[in-house]
């Protein structure tokens, strides 16, 4: 215990210290150049200089180029950024609390929820809040997904906080998540059996997850909560060390470990619940990114774990979405598929890791 304490919460030995600071220049450094790829690449290729003139508000050779880059690409890179960092920084939270390898903030049903809304909007037309939202606010059915996917995350999670702030054992609160999150599928289970072939179009399109759809207008709102999201997440390295040592050791410290599982938890539902609602149910990123970024490292502080989920996961958002974008049969693949490809066999690995060792942070 001694040792894994010094690990934890004592100062890094200089090697590893040049390490990290090594390793998270060379993600960062991969993380500017998908950026860049990202609006590059596309359907219709863009030259790099074509690019830089854009974003540097000079005038371009091909005019069509600044409105394909600055009205599509610009806003869909900074989407996937944004969302692949507040999905990595939720996961790592969860994670840690919760002292599970697989656990992720959609155990907590906010996804669930957040379908539930948009199945009330997409496949219940007739429904009181299909109706309220896009007839009597009069708002577009582009915010009226995302403030119904929001209102269903946070009817799910309102329960969840309850039990959590009630009970200390994190296993029990996983679990009434769970069953929270089955219980609101089977009734979005119910609208699909009965929708219409047209309502069905739209749900399953929303399901597949997009960094597409978002406009500069609802990154306006997207940007500031994730961005205090991970402001809160940063506040709270030193809380979430503590907690990779038990509640008992973190309690010694003077930690109020209620009040910081509560704040973990809002944190990380508004994290993976504003992604959710503008991108739709992105899987796999929050229980894949934590685990790389902990191999990478080899580290269980957060003092580097959580700079690196950050960068790591906007990387790798980045990536999926170029590879969906790969020309194909299909046409545009299914980001969720590609997340899928990319986090599945971190999770395989995961599984087998813990027959042999077990988990910390």
């Amino acid at each position: 215990m001694a040792s894994e304490r010094s690990t934890i919460l004592g100062d890094l030995g200089q090697s590893a210290r040049l390490r990290h600071m090594f390793l998270l220049a060379v993600i960062s450094i991969l993380l500017l150049i998908a950026f860049i790829l990202a609006i590059c690449l596309g359907s219709t290729a863009i030259p790099l200089q074509s690019v830089v003139a854009v974003l540097t508000g000079q005038t371009s050779n091909a005019p069509g180029d600044a409105e394909i880059i600055l009205s599509i690409r610009l806003p869909r890179a900074m989407t996937a950024g944004l969302a692949g960092a507040a999905l990595s920084v939720a996961g790592l939270q969860m994670q840690t609390m919760m002292r599970n390898p697989l656990a992720d903030p959609f155990v907590l049903g906010i996804t669930s929820g957040a379908s539930l809304g948009v199945a009330l909007v997409v496949l219940a037309s007739g429904s009181a809040i299909g109706v309220f939202l896009t007839g009597g606010l009069g708002i577009g059915t582009g915010f009226a997904l995302v403030i119904a996917a929001t209102l269903g995350a946070l009817l799910v999670l309102t329960p969840t906080l309850a039990v959590a702030a009630r009970l200390q054992n994190p296993t029990t609160v996983l679990v009434f998540g769970l069953m929270t999150g089955y219980a609101v599928s089977a009734f979005v289970t119910l609208l699909v059996a009965g929708a219409a072939p047209d309502q069905l179009a739209r749900w399953v399109a929303w399901g597949f997850g997009s960094f597409s759809a978002v406009t500069w207008t609802q990154l306006q709102v997207l940007a500031p909560v994730v961005i205090i999201g991970l402001l809160i997440a940063c506040l709270s390295i030193k809380q979430l060390n503590a907690l990779l040592l038990g509640e008992t050791y973190a309690q010694s410290m003077g930690l109020n470990t209620k009040a910081m599982r509560l704040v973990t938890m809002g944190t990380a539902s508004m994290l993976a619940g504003a992604v959710t609602a503008f991108c739709g149910p992105i899987g796999f990123l929050g229980v894949a990114v934590p685990h790389i970024a902990r191999s990478l490292l080899k580290s269980s502080d957060h003092r580097v774990l959580v700079p690196a989920s950050i960068m790591l996961g906007a990387l790798l958002a980045l990536l999926a979405q170029l590879i969906s974008l790969l020309p194909s049969q299909f046409g545009v693949l299914p980001l969720n598929a590609v997340t899928a490809l990319i986090g599945s066999p971190v999770v395989v690995l995961v599984i087998l890791r813990a027959r042999n060792g077990g988990f910390v942070g």
